[in-house]
């Protein structure tokens, strides 16, 4: 039987805000425990909720980003529930009246095709804290740091049918909430999170299969990992003849698999009800005309602009805009070398190529997009070959010049243009090889084409690379055919 997956996202961004959502308590991450928790964040009697209006200025930005219904007038509920971490025995969320309504994404598949993934809400809440379970001898701690941290959580449509689309639509929200500078995006501190939901059904079936729900997956590899080995246990357990269960699951990166943690709630099992403590909130015209007029060029917005402006295709266009900095970064290369293809180039090869050997972000880079455009300039006005430019490269990157040109001076990397220094380079490099001029000259045309590399890499080694390789070109086949 064939089988179609099911996939929809619950993504938990963390507000990029100075304090907490409720409480003037700091959100800095790394504090010391339980260093950052008030009175109002410990839930002590008396105490009362205050909302933070940047939590609610983000989340607006986020929901005329997406093109979705802003609610006018929200509400604050109570979501019962009972954890350790948990100081109140409830969250205060969103539940009818969240802040962002029905609003859409468009994302970038890998064969360039572009998919429209629904999004059905976006919704204020609290953070929990934290339970740690070591170095307690056999207890454990509770850190409160983090309670009452805001969240966005970003509840998509079902509409995704496979692991890398998941990746594709979480990719584009990292990419938008960093644009947008409401969430640092950073995954591997807590700031990222996702919710999958996945079920499969028969190929053509219209009701959905039962769904089960992967926990707080925190990389882009591990949600696809694990949406793939859900996918996968849910097919073999089908056709062995049992159920899917509808549950909450835990992924272990570490065994590659997904285990039950408990049965799924549902809304009624929470018991929302609004929050005594917390006016519903009203959104004026003149508050949202201030977020709309604060919002910056989107992804999309500019990788069409790319495309247009530049001639990019959609690939190069949708990887140069994945995010703000990169985006940036290739626009000053673009302006100081005016070539948008080979600024695109460099940026996406040999930069990016750095960068992650080195573990780095783009803004940590070891080479300007001022040195990086005045390098390519170079390239382009035949002062150094392409093969020469990544030697360039390396040692701007190794801090041994300011700039391309103090480089090329220093190191003496002057490509050779001269064509009477070529020619006679040339001379000597076919006199010392005069058996394979001779066979390259009785040969057909199909022997010779590959025989042509042979003399080119001669010449250019007798070079130290440094001679033109179109001139090479030129005159290595007019002395030979001659």
């Amino acid at each position: 039987m064939q089988w179609e997956t099911v996939i929809g996202l619950e993504i938990h961004a963390q507000l990029s805000t100075q304090s907490k959502i409720f409480s003037g308590s700091a959100t800095t991450f790394g504090a010391e425990p339980n260093t950052q928790a008030s009175l109002v964040d410990l839930a002590m009697p008396g105490t009362l909720p205050v909302l933070n209006q940047e939590a609610v200025r983000m989340a607006v930005k986020f929901g005329l980003a997406i093109e979705a219904e802003i609610g006018r007038t929200n509400v604050f509920a109570r979501k019962n529930y009972f954890y350790p971490d948990l100081p109140k025995g409830y969250q205060t969320s969103q539940m009818d009246h969240p802040v962002v309504g029905k609003g859409h994404l468009d994302i970038s598949l890998e064969d360039g095709t572009i998919k429209r993934v629904g999004i059905t809400r976006a919704h204020l809440e609290e953070d929990a804290g934290k339970s740690l379970h070591e170095d307690f001898h056999g207890m454990s701690g509770i850190d409160l740091n983090r309670a009452g941290t805001p969240l966005l959580e970003i509840v998509s449509e079902p509409d995704m049918r496979s692991a890398k689309e998941a990746v594709a639509y979480v990719k584009a929200i990292h990419a938008l909430v960093r644009y947008l500078g409401i969430c640092d995006g950073n995954m591997a501190e807590g700031s990222l999170r996702c919710d999958c939901n996945v079920s499969v059904r028969p190929k053509g079936q219209e009701a959905f299969g039962t769904r089960a729900e992967i926990k707080n997956v925190n990389s882009f590899r591990f949600i696809e990992k694990a949406i793939n080995h859900e996918i996968q246990r849910q097919i073999d357990l089908i056709e062995d003849g049992g159920k899917v269960v509808q549950e909450t699951r835990l992924y272990d990166p570490s065994k590659d698999e997904t285990r039950s943690m408990r049965g799924k709630e549902e809304a009624n099992d929470y018991r929302y009800f609004p929050c005594p403590d917390l006016l519903p909130v009203r959104l004026e015209e003149d508050f949202l005309d201030a977020v709309r007029q604060s919002l910056p060029e989107l992804p999309t917005q500019k990788r069409d602009r790319f495309q247009s402006q530049f001639g990019l295709s959609v690939y190069d266009a949708s990887v140069l805009s994945a995010s703000r900095e990169m985006a940036e970064y290739f626009e000053q290369v673009q302006q100081a070398c005016g070539d948008a293809k080979l600024a695109a180039n460099w940026v996406m090869g040999e930069l990016s190529s750095l960068l992650n050997k080195d573990g780095l972000e783009i803004e940590q880079s070891l080479v300007s997009a001022e040195q990086l455009g005045g390098l390519i300039l170079r390239i382009k006005d035949n002062t150094i070959s392409g093969k020469i430019a990544k030697t360039v490269f390396e040692a701007l990157a190794a801090g041994k010049g300011a700039t391309a040109d103090e480089v090329i001076e220093k190191e003496g990397l002057k490509q050779v243009t001269d064509s009477g220094a070529i020619e006679s380079m040339l001379d000597e490099v076919l006199a010392a090889n005069a058996a394979q001029v001779e066979q390259y000259r009785a040969s057909d045309e199909a022997k010779r084409a590959k025989m042509f590399g042979f003399f080119v890499g001669q010449a250019m080694k007798a070079s130290k690379g440094k001679a033109n390789p179109g001139q090479v070109n030129e005159l290595l086949k007019q002395k030979l055919e001659g």
